[in-house]
C-alpha cells in the first residue's frame, strides 16, 4: 500500500476528475481518496493505492509533479511508509 499527496486541488474538483487525471498520466486507479483541507491556498488530496508500492509511485511521480492542471501547478509527494 502506498499514498500520494497532491496539492493544490480545489475542493470543487470531483473525485472522478482526479481519477481521470491520474489515469491519463499512467497511474493505477486509486482505492481511497481523502480531502485535506487548508486554511491557506493549498487544499490537497491524499490518494491511497492498495496494490501499489511507494517505489512504484516514486517512478510515476515525475509525470504529474509540477504539471499545470485546473489553473494550478501541482505538487505531488509520495508519503513515507510507516516504520514497523
Amino acid at each position: 500500500m502506498a499514498a500520494l499527496l497532491i496539492n493544490p486541488v480545489e475542493e470543487s474538483t470531483s473525485d472522478d476528475d482526479i481519477r481521470e487525471f491520474l489515469v491519463k498520466y499512467g497511474f493505477p486507479v486509486y482505492d481511497r481518496i481523502q480531502r485535506v483541507p487548508s486554511t491557506g491556498e493549498r487544499p490537497a488530496v491524499l490518494v491511497t493505492f492498495d496494490d501499489c508500492s511507494a517505489a512504484a509511485l516514486r517512478t510515476l511521480l515525475p509525470r504529474i509533479h509540477q504539471v499545470f492542471w485546473k489553473n494550478h501547478t501541482l505538487s505531488a509527494l509520495v508519503m513515507r511508509e510507516p516504520i514497523p
